[in-house]
């Protein structure tokens, strides 16, 4: 029996002072899920719909727009990188 080599899935979403992680996380969503549309069967793009949706529905997005704005405001990037670990939606916040 081989080991199966599965690639994690992660996103990168990021804010802007006139777009929030939330705003951006909506639209790589419908960008995704209309990508999806238009292809035959395609196991990656699920898993980032999937990945979006279970993010989107649990996030406390005031707790991250506070967290984000500040940096934003100071003029420096923010990334949000969005994974699943154990199933669950888990993200890291790299400023730069």
């Amino acid at each position: 029996m081989g080991i199966i080599n599965k690639k994690r899935i992660t996103i990168e979403l990021r804010p802007e002072l006139d777009a929030c992680v939330q705003t951006q996380a909506k639209r790589e969503y419908n960008k995704t899920f209309s990508e999806l549309i238009n292809k035959a069967e395609n196991e990656e793009l699920a898993e980032k719909i999937e990945l979006l949706r279970l993010f989107l529905e649990s996030a406390d997005f005031k707790k991250l727009r506070g967290k984000s704005e500040k940096h934003l405001q100071e003029g420096k990037e923010v990334i949000f990188r969005l994974y699943l670990a154990d199933g669950e939606p888990e993200y890291e916040m790299i400023v730069t």
